[in-house]
Order: C-alpha cells, then sequence, then structure tokens
C-alpha cells in the first residue's frame, strides 16, 4: 500500500463540484449506491457534469427515476438512469449485476455510497444482522458479482476504481468473526454500524490486493459528519446528546452539507495522486492519519486497515454470500 503526497487544494469544506471541476469522464461508465437521497445524489451530480454515464442503483426505483430525471435536466446530461438494488437482498444483487453486465461492458467507477446506521435489531432477506448485511455483504457481493466490467476497464488507460465508504463510526467496533450477526451477544447498534464501518474499509484493502494488478484499485472515504435520512433511527434526544445539535436546535459547525459530504468520494473518483493506488482511508480529499484520543472525530484504527484483517474478512464474506 502505497500513499501518495496530499495536496492542499481540496479540504473539509470543498464540494464535489468543486472536486470534479476540469475533470472529463466522458466515455466512462459509473455506478452510485444509494444515489437518489443525500451525499449520493451529490456524487451522481458530479459525475454526471463530467460527462460520466451514471446509474443510480436504489431499492426505492420511483424515487431513483425521478431524481434521475431531475439529475438530467439539471447538468444537461441525458446519461443518467436508475437501476433497482435492494443491497439486503443477494438475490437483487444478482439480478443487478446480470442486468448490468448485460446492457454495459466496462465500468470504471463503482460508488458504494448506499448504507443505514443504527437500526433497530433486525436481518436482511439472506439473515444477516442489517447493517452489516447491508453495508458490507452486499456491497461485497455487488462489486465481486461486476468484475467483469471492472476487469474490462481496469485494462484501459483509465482503470477502475471502487470507493467504498466507511465513517468515522468505525472506531466503536472491529469485525467480530464469532458472531457476526449477534447471535450470542446483546445488540448494539452502534457496535453493530461500526463493525460495518470496518468492513467497509477492510474491503478497500482486500479488493486492492486482489485486484490491483488488473487495473481495479479501491480507497475507503470518511465522508464527514452530515445530516440526512441516514440518521432517522436515531431520536431527537440522541442526536443532541451526542453532539449533533444543541439545545437550540443549531447544528454543530464541525458538520458538512449534501455537497461538501460528496467531496471526497467524488476525490477518490478522479484524484490523480489516486491513480493505481488503493487501501487507503481518506477524508477530507486527503490520505487519513491513525486515530489518537486527541482528535476523536477524524482519522482510522489500525485494525480497518490491516493487511491479514482484510485477507480474513474477505475469505469470510465469500462463504456468506456462497452459502
Amino acid at each position: 500500500m502505497t500513499s501518495p503526497a496530499s495536496k492542499a487544494a481540496f479540504g473539509h469544506r470543498s464540494t464535489a463540484l468543486e472536486v470534479i471541476a476540469g475533470h472529463d469522464l466522458s466515455g466512462r461508465a459509473a455506478i452510485v449506491t444509494g444515489g437518489a437521497s443525500g451525499i449520493g445524489v451529490e456524487t451522481v451530480r458530479a459525475l454526471a457534469t463530467a460527462g460520466a454515464r451514471v446509474t443510480i442503483a436504489t431499492r426505492d426505483l420511483a424515487k431513483a427515476n425521478a431524481m434521475a430525471e431531475t439529475l438530467r435536466g439539471e447538468t444537461g446530461s441525458d446519461a443518467v438512469e436508475a437501476a433497482l438494488l435492494d443491497l439486503g437482498s443477494l438475490a437483487s444483487v444478482l439480478a443487478f449485476v446480470e442486468g448490468y453486465l448485460a446492457g454495459h461492458s466496462q465500468l470504471h467507477l463503482l460508488i458504494n455510497n448506499a448504507g443505514i446506521m443504527a437500526t433497530p435489531f433486525g436481518h436482511t432477506a439472506d439473515g444477516f444482522e442489517l447493517q452489516f448485511g447491508t453495508n458490507h455483504v452486499g456491497h461485497f457481493a455487488l462489486t465481486t458479482g461486476l468484475l467483469p466490467a471492472l476487469r474490462a476497464a481496469g485494462r484501459g488507460a483509465s482503470k477502475a476504481r471502487v470507493v467504498s465508504l466507511s465513517s468515522i463510526g468505525h472506531r466503536r467496533s472491529d469485525i467480530h468473526y464469532d458472531d457476526l450477526n449477534f447471535e450470542r451477544r446483546p445488540y448494539d447498534p452502534f457496535a453493530a454500524y461500526g463493525q460495518s464501518k470496518t468492513a467497509n474499509a477492510l474491503f478497500a484493502v482486500g479488493l486492492t490486493q486482489r485486484y490491483a494488478a488488473e487495473g481495479i484499485t479501491s480507497n475507503a472515504v470518511m465522508p464527514g459528519g452530515i445530516l440526512t435520512g441516514l440518521q432517522k433511527h436515531m431520536p431527537r434526544e440522541q442526536q443532541i446528546a451526542a453532539g449533533w445539535f444543541d439545545e437550540q436546535g443549531n447544528i454543530n459547525p464541525r458538520f458538512k452539507s449534501t455537497e461538501q459530504g460528496a467531496a471526497t468520494s467524488i476525490w477518490a473518483a478522479v484524484s490523480p495522486e489516486l491513480e493505481g493506488v488503493g487501501g487507503l482511508y481518506l477524508e477530507d480529499c486527503a490520505v487519513a492519519v491513525p486515530w489518537i484520543e486527541g482528535r476523536p472525530f477524524s482519522g482510522y484504527m489500525g485494525y480497518a486497515l490491516d493487511p491479514d484483517n482484510a485477507e480474513r474478512l474477505w475469505s469470510v464474506s465469500e462463504q456468506l454470500i456462497a452459502r
């Protein structure tokens, strides 16, 4: 794993459109999971503005179609489309993969953006704990299923990049291989979220380890604190206790807008510094440094980028989607 020197051109308050400015993505295909809401919309908008053909992949197809129509009008690009994808169902993931490969020979950018957070205890259609199953297992099955198109793009001059959305919440938990689905330990919604976000970071390491030689790399992204539908399972009182709002309802000034929240995903997708480079954890349009107690809301835990941990998770994940 190599770390490129990070330029100071972009940072905490940069927007996705600022990062994408000057880039020409004509002829490149992209998928953004969860691209019909939150920072996903701004990710799609930026990619479409630069000329990419973008597929919004989400479980609410009517909402995705409406957003695709809106973005086509706002960006002037007719190359924004929508497709059904429920990451909580391996059957849905397989159907999406088959449909996409039937109509697209290459995939240059896969932005694994969709996610859920702090949900009540539940399971996916295939019996996985809801957050681990949706945030990690669904994206794992999606990405590995799309490898033929990623490989085809990887043979070209622009290569293929996979962006894996993680979170500072990964510090809440490493991977509990002996109890992935909270069958023997008390369910904690934030520990479950943390485990899934650690998995997202490790996935970027594992994918790069396996496929960098074929022109496919992946980096993990911490988008920052952004108020979107992601927090819908957290009561207002809990959000105040977490410091996201004060008692008067003022948002913590550390938080970003959705346009700013999408910036690091776009930086991961297009930055020349990251060409052929993967296995990193990115935040604020830069390569992150290790987490320390004095800086609790940034940085990464060592276990989230550990190559052996990534290898173990990859093997376990292959078994999970094969059963």
